[in-house]
């Protein structure tokens, strides 16, 4: 399965030039998008916008969207900007199992 993968560090500065290549990274895909995030490990709400973006073209081009490997502390952002149900996220796998 082909995933659009976010890089370690996701804060303002690198989110800029990783915006950019948003829409032919949800093109190139040939099913559903799915983002990566599980090597996020320095993040702000940067991090929000980039992954609203993928959602918002991944409908626009009739696709589904989801996050895989989410950190904890993205998923709690989410939840105080009050978007938590626009990114289908599950935690990572290590997470998951600790739970």
């Amino acid at each position: 399965m082909a995933m659009l993968k976010l890089p370690a560090v996701l804060t303002h500065a690198a989110a800029c030039g990783f915006f950019d290549t948003i829409p032919k990274e949800v093109l190139s895909m040939p099913a559903d998008v799915v983002v990566d995030a599980s090597a996020l490990s320095q993040f702000d709400s940067s991090a929000l916008a980039i992954l609203l973006e993928c959602r918002r073209q991944a409908l626009a081009a009739r696709k589904g969207f989801s996050v895989q490997g989410a950190p904890e502390q993205l998923l709690q952002l989410a939840d105080v900007y009050g978007v938590a149900t626009l990114i289908p996220a599950s935690p990572p796998a290590s997470a998951a199992v600790a739970a």
